[in-house]
């Protein structure tokens, strides 16, 4: 981007290209508009995502949560479940398979790896 750029995180995400160049992306439910970098949101979530688990290839995924309670749960593994409240922060390594329950509404901060994000569908 050139210059000062406001954006509302309702309705866009900001991607970083790996030469960390900021640009506006639509914000939109999952599956998120691909991005080659790392994609910085604020997410809003009242109920789980519309999808049986998700997995990032590219790299760390990185959550912190603002808001609310949510349980970030990870498939095809035996480790424990996570459960997050508000100032705490997790990494999600990369390809780790897993799925954000939501207990209580939350707004979640989110730096996702891609553009090769993969999502199962729900059961």
């Amino acid at each position: 981007m050139t210059g000062r750029t406001r954006f509302d995180p309702r309705t866009h995400t900001i991607g970083l290209d790996y030469d960390l160049r900021a640009s506006k992306i639509p914000e939109r439910p999952d599956p998120p508009v691909p991005f080659d970098g790392i994609t910085f949101g604020v997410a809003a979530m009242s109920e789980n995502s519309p999808h049986g688990g998700e997995m990032h290839p590219d790299g760390d995924e990185v959550l912190y949560l603002v808001a609310g309670r949510a349980r970030v749960v990870f498939l095809d593994t035996d480790d424990d479940d996570i459960e997050m409240r508000p100032g705490d922060g997790l990494v999600v390594p990369k390809g780790a398979w897993h799925r954000v329950d939501i207990l209580e509404p939350c707004q979640i901060v989110y730096l996702t790896p891609g553009p090769n994000n993969q999502f199962r569908p729900l059961d």
